[in-house]
């Protein structure tokens, strides 16, 4: 079995859950906020309930200062505006001109554009200047993203990971957000001797390089090719930009699926076909827009059915499919997930992100009159939030700082907090977890209120 997709759920039927989401959120935000000391560097995902950092890249800070944002807008607190935005003049800077990082979607979009968003969608007061400077930094982000190019053997190219130009990470169709704000922002993206580039068309061919690399369709490309399997990263020849093989950080094997990298994978196409599909012809000039829409569906599409196959049936799925313990678990797709089992964890962030992920591809495809198709998916993202939003995943702790519990970071590294009594990872929360709860829950909540659709890119 896989999961089993409730046909019946609404976004008005969830509302109550998506309340008590923002009710526990609230307390959680202050908290972190008056324990945590910036000298510690940026909380990555918590320790005995207590947010704790891991130097690695500082991708979460985004995640934390916008998490206010989204509660400001959940519940109208002015508390949570002022301390959103005073956290991103204060602390965000340094991520507009990193130079290092993929991460600028997840950090930057986070916060300079839900602070842009909420000023064009009208839910803070109009400040010309104070705009400016949103729009500046979103527009530095998208060119310092694009910049980190790397080109491919066969015309294409890809935003490289902080490993390097050798390294196609499918985390970074999420990031793509900064090069689509910037482009729609008009931002000129400039290179050696005033060449221009254009951003969309590096945002198309970073798609299309993700779809074609990390991404399996069952066509026999090596021997566990499996459609919607998905790779966490994709190794090139830095030389010639030939391809070499596939890889993962924080996966399993790179024959395997990192969950967390699928649910990526679901989430960013999805929205970027969204995105897409609001451009006319002089974005995406329309002898191109077949091929580009064809594959970037098909990889929505084959990434969130197998995810559809692969997760417990609630909605939650364990950290890999290849996971050396899972055969220890007996028929556990047939179950909901248990995340205090004793062989291998659960990674509800990646249930999180996927969940958004299998709504905005419903949303998308019945918007291009593909209504069954579309509402399947939408029901199963339906589906996964219900889970998400109630015990054992909502955090009902006020002593604990997580929102939503059960999150994994780095299995094969070690770095999850496993408590006494215990043989795997649970009970603790995750920066990136407890944001994509929180857009989850509000794109949901938006709805549920008769607004429109929660996209990145509202206003512009």
């Amino acid at each position: 079995m896989a999961l089993r997709i409730d046909p019946q759920l609404t976004p008005h039927k969830l509302r109550a859950r998506l309340e008590r989401v923002f009710e526990l959120s609230a307390g959680k935000l202050l908290r972190i906020e008056k324990a945590w000391r910036p000298r510690r560097g940026t909380p990555v995902f918590t320790v005995r309930g207590r947010y704790t950092s891991r130097g690695w890249t500082e991708w979460t800070q985004g995640f934390q200062c916008g998490s206010a944002l989204l509660q400001f807008e959940a519940t109208a607190d002015e508390r949570f505006l002022e301390l959103g935005r005073r956290n991103t003049v204060e602390k965000m800077a340094p991520h507009v001109s990193h130079m290092g990082v993929h991460d600028h979607g997840f950090n930057n979009i986070s916060t300079y554009g839900n602070l842009l968003r909420l000023m064009l969608e009208e839910r803070i007061p109009f400040d010309p200047r104070e705009k400016e400077f949103y729009e500046l930094a979103l527009k530095l982000s998208g060119g310092v993203q694009a910049a980190r190019w790397a080109r491919t053997s066969d015309g294409g190219g890809y935003i490289y990971s902080f490993n390097g130009p050798h390294s196609l990470f499918v985390d970074t169709m999420r990031s793509l957000r900064s090069l689509a704000v910037a482009f729609r922002l008009g931002h000129r993206f400039m290179a050696e001797q005033d060449h221009e580039v254009s951003l969309l068309g590096r945002l198309v061919d970073h798609a299309l390089a993700t779809a074609r690399y990390n991404i399996f369709y069952g066509t026999g490309a090596d021997l566990y090719d499996v459609r919607g399997r998905t790779a966490h990263e994709s190794l090139f020849n830095p030389l010639n930009g030939r391809y070499r093989c596939p890889s993962s950080q924080q996966g399993y094997s790179p024959f395997s699926t990192w969950t967390r990298g699928l649910a990526w994978a679901i989430c960013g196409f999805a929205e970027q076909l969204q995105f897409l599909a609001t451009l006319d012809n002089r974005g995406l000039p329309s002898a191109r827009r077949p091929a580009v829409l064809q594959a970037m569906e098909k990889a929505a599409c084959a990434t969130a059915d197998f995810y559809l196959q692969n997760t417990c049936r609630d909605g939650i799925p364990m950290w890999d499919t290849g996971a050396p313990n899972l055969h220890r678990l007996g028929a556990f797709l047939d179950q909901p997930a248990d995340p205090y089992n004793r062989w291998e964890p659960v990674d509800s962030s990646a249930a999180a992100i996927a969940a958004q992920g299998l709504l905005r591809l419903g949303n998308y495809l019945r918007g291009t009159r593909r209504r069954a198709a579309g509402t399947r998916y939408r029901q199963a993202g339906l589906t996964v939030s219900a889970t998400l939003c109630a015990e054992p995943y909502l955090s009902m702790d006020p002593n604990h700082e997580g929102l939503l519990l059960h999150s994994v970071y780095h299995r094969p590294n070690g770095w999850d907090y496993v408590a006494p009594g215990q043989r795997v990872p649970n009970g603790e929360s995750s920066m990136w977890g407890d944001y994509h709860l929180r857009e989850l829950a509000l794109l949901l909540l938006r709805e549920a209120c008769g607004e429109s659709e929660l996209t990145f890119f509202v206003g512009l």
